[in-house]
C-alpha cells in the first residue's frame, strides 16, 4: 500500500508540471501552432500504452508458467489500462492530423499498426470480460497477450522502413530531432514519464480491485454452498 501510494503521488505531480509546461512554458511550434501541444499526449499516451502491453506479457507468461492468480490480476489491469491509452494516442492523433495533413484519418502504416496492437488487446479484454471464470479462456487470453506486442516493435521501425506521412518527431529520418527547442524536448519526456507513472498506478489499483472483487465472489460462493 505505501509503495501505490507513493507511485499516486509522484504521477500526480508530474502530470501537474506535465501540464503546466505544455499550456505555459513550452513554445509554440512554428509550422503547425498551438495543434503541435497535442504532441504532448499523444506520444506519452503511446508509450505508457507500450509499457502497459509488455506488462501484459510478462503478467501473462508468469500465469502460464505457474498459474499464479497474482500475474494474471496484474495482466488483466494492465490489458485494460493498455487499451485506454492507446485509444488516447487514436483519438488525439485524428485532432492533430486534421489541420496538418487535412484529413481525419489516413492508411498511414505507422496508424494501421496501432490499431492492429489497440484491436489485439481489446480482443483480450472482451474475451476475459466473457469468459472470466474460465480458466482455458484465460490461458488463450495470456497466449494473445504475449503475442500481441510483436506489433509494438513493427510500429517502432514503420515510420523509418516504410514511406508514410507519419512524422518522426522525436528522432527524424535525417537524424537529430524535430524538436529544437530544450523546453519541447523536456516537456515531451517528461509528460512520458508522468503518463508511464499514471498508467502503471492505475493497473496497481485495476490489479487491487480485481483481487477484491475475486475475493468476495468466492466469499459469496462458500456462503451460498453453506446455506445449502
Amino acid at each position: 500500500m505505501p509503495a501505490m501510494r507513493w507511485l499516486g503521488l509522484a504521477a500526480t505531480a508530474l502530470v501537474t508540471v506535465s501540464l503546466y509546461l505544455i499550456f505555459v512554458e513550452v513554445p509554440t511550434e512554428r509550422q503547425m501552432g498551438v495543434v503541435q501541444r497535442i504532441l504532448y499526449v499523444h506520444a506519452p499516451a503511446a508509450w505508457a500504452a507500450y509499457v502497459c502491453f509488455f506488462v501484459v506479457a510478462g503478467a501473462s507468461i508468469g500465469y502460464l508458467w505457474r498459474g499464479s492468480e497474482r500475474a494474471d490480476r496484474v495482466a488483466l489491469a494492465a490489458a485494460e489500462v493498455g487499451v485506454l491509452m492507446c485509444t488516447l494516442n487514436l483519438v488525439t492523433g485524428p485532432i492533430w492530423a486534421r489541420p496538418i495533413w487535412g484529413v481525419w484519418w489516413t492508411w498511414d502504416p505507422r496508424l494501421t499498426m496501432t490499431v492492429i496492437l489497440w484491436a489485439i488487446y481489446v480482443g483480450y479484454v472482451m474475451m476475459r470480460a466473457f469468459g472470466r471464470d474460465d480458466d482455458a479462456i484465460a490461458s488463450f487470453a495470456a497466449v494473445l497477450g504475449i503475442v500481441g506486442v510483436i506489433a509494438i516493435p513493427v510500429i517502432r521501425v514503420s515510420v523509418r522502413m516504410l514511406e508514410g506521412m507519419h512524422p518522426a518527431v522525436t528522432t527524424t529520418r535525417e537524424g537529430g530531432t524535430g524538436l529544437v527547442d530544450p523546453t519541447m524536448r523536456l516537456t515531451l519526456y517528461l509528460s512520458g514519464v508522468a503518463m508511464v507513472l499514471l498508467a502503471l498506478w492505475l493497473v496497481a489499483l485495476r490489479a487491487r480491485v480485481e483481487g477484491l472483487q475475486r475475493s468476495a465472489a468466492l466469499l459469496r460462493r462458500d456462503l451460498e454452498y453453506g446455506l445449502e
